[in-house]
């Protein structure tokens, strides 16, 4: 297995996860089932929805960096950075699990059941119909969201540096393609080449709902949460990327529609 094929594997789950604990709880809360659910399940929930999108930001950044030096030219001083096989990678997926978990280790301490809480305890409705966030120790709450907050700004700033090293290495390619005379040659592009643009369009794909979420956000705290179209948007947002993603990779790599037509 490549190390790309494992990031993106790793991408899917960490993608599953968001989905079932954010997507799927929200549908099985029409049928009245999540209501059996005790103080436990919605830490569970919560806690594992934090982690996966903590995660998603870690795994994302980390397949653009991976995919940027594998298409960088032999003699360039990052090809050092190359993972030579799949299992290099793995301690970096197990630090990002690390690092997630510890950030995100607040929120069980907070989080309770509707059933409970008094209704002059509850502070904030966490889109769970049954789960809710109690307010607790202003430091440390403050102390977590700017370790979250950083986590974010470091690896998207990786993920720019990558990015726009991928399109800069893109765009030497094409100049150099340029001067070739033959028509075959000068309309096919390497597989490594086709896959950089899969991995910036995914980047893309993740930079776009990660800020509509932000702004979404910021604008339903400031509205106190009352309007009830920003709070449906919110919730399509949140769960966004997990949604598009796998169509979006799926349409870019033909190894997946070849796949589809052998079986």
């Amino acid at each position: 297995m490549k190390s790309v094929q494992l990031l993106l594997i790793h991408l899917a789950f960490t993608n599953t996860i968001t989905l079932v604990t954010k997507g799927i709880t929200r549908t099985i809360s029409i049928f009245v089932l999540i209501n059996l659910m005790d103080t436990a399940g919605c830490k569970i929930l919560i806690y594992l929805s934090r982690v996966a999108r903590g995660l998603s930001i870690s795994t994302t950044s980390l397949l653009t960096v991976v995919q940027a030096v594998t298409i960088s030219p032999r003699t360039s001083r990052w090809r050092w950075m190359e993972p030579r096989s799949a299992w290099h990678i793995l301690p970096l997926l197990l630090f990002f699990w690390v690092l997630n978990s510890l950030i995100s280790m607040n929120l069980p301490f907070y989080i309770k059941h509707i059933s409970s809480l008094n209704t002059s305890n509850i502070s904030k409705n966490n889109n769970y119909s049954k789960c809710y966030f109690e307010s607790g120790n202003r430091i440390i709450r403050w102390i977590f969201i700017v370790l979250m907050v950083l986590r974010d700004a470091v690896f998207q700033g990786v993920m720019g540096w990558a990015s726009g090293y991928m399109v800069f290495l893109l765009h030497k390619h094409h100049q150099q393609v340029l001067y070739l005379q033959t028509s075959k040659l000068l309309y096919r592009t390497p597989p490594e080449m086709k896959a950089a643009q899969s991995v910036l369009l995914l980047m893309l794909c993740f930079l776009f709902f990660y800020w509509a979420d932000c702004f979404i956000s910021l604008y339903l705290t400031s509205s106190l949460g009352t309007d009830s179209i920003a709070n449906g948007l919110h919730e399509f947002l949140t769960i966004g990327h997990a949604i598009v993603s796998p169509f979006l990779q799926i349409h870019r790599d033909g190894h997946f529609a070849t796949c589809w037509f052998a079986q």
